[in-house]
């Protein structure tokens, strides 16, 4: 689901997982279990994230924002 995005922040990167757990403080094994969608990463480890890469939640998890609220 978000796992090919936050995989793609890391690769784009040049970092191993083992890399991005040192400078984080998440875990090798939450970083490996979030890549490969065994589980959706919570708002915290979202956070931590978008803040290390420099990015927005929205960008790191792909999500692009759709305006569907009707001007009366």
């Amino acid at each position: 689901m978000y796992g090919k995005e936050i995989k793609n922040a890391r690769i784009e990167n040049g970092l191993t997982q083992t890399q991005v757990a040192k400078e984080t403080g998440l875990p090798q094994n939450t970083i490996s279990w979030i890549e490969l969608d065994k589980g959706i990463p919570n708002i915290q480890q979202c956070v931590i994230l978008a803040d290390f890469y420099g990015i927005t939640i929205d960008e790191l998890i792909g999500h692009e924002t759709v305006n569907t609220i009707k001007k009366v």
